[in-house]
């Protein structure tokens, strides 16, 4: 089965300023708390973009949601100069700047009542193509400060650690380069 078969039964919405989610549980208070009280305020501040997985039968079910927000991958995100210098090797000298243009992944979310079934995966697909169709920002790549324990997960779904790893951190810092995707 394709994938958008698979997902067929659901619809991606952007969250309106006036609106609010009603009603969502992924099984962390942090996560649950954003969704229900702070993606309105981010909105309606234009600090960020929430987008919720609506099922089509029932649009008071959110399956899942993420926000996006403006970023930039610079030097001040790499632990040494030898690490920035590396990751900018994929640029001609030409297009060598002090940062580069990125979309933050500010919030992503999976209700309990769906994990397990690829929605996470789903949407990351879902967010690279709206960066890569159409290229409509010039947005080279994605960010995402991804709690220890989601790691894994971005790390599946082509992501790749910015810097070394430090243990103290409750998030870590990864991006992908949309140059991966194939969309235009």
């Amino acid at each position: 089965m394709e994938k958008e078969e698979a997902f067929a039964q659901y619809r991606i919405y952007k969250l309106a300023e006036d609106e609010r989610i009603e009603s969502f549980d992924c099984g962390d208070a942090d996560l649950n708390d954003f969704a229900l009280n702070d993606a309105q305020p981010y909105r309606k501040e234009k600090l960020a973009v929430t987008y919720t997985l609506l099922d089509k039968e029932d649009s008071c079910i959110v399956a899942a949601f993420f926000c996006l927000l403006n970023d930039r991958i610079s030097m001040a995100d790499f632990d040494t100069k030898t690490e920035y210098n590396r990751f900018r090797k994929r640029f001609v000298n030409a297009k060598r700047i002090k940062s580069y243009p990125a979309a933050k992944i500010g919030r992503f979310a999976v209700s309990k009542s769906m994990k397990g079934k690829n929605i996470g995966s789903f949407l990351l697909d879902f967010i690279k193509s709206f960066f890569v169709v159409d290229n409509k920002t010039g947005c080279r790549f994605l960010t995402v400060d991804a709690y220890t324990d989601a790691v894994p997960f971005y790390l599946k779904n082509g992501f790749v650690p910015l810097n070394e790893d430090d243990k103290d951190d409750d998030t870590r810092l990864l991006y992908f380069d949309l140059n991966d995707v194939s969309g235009e």
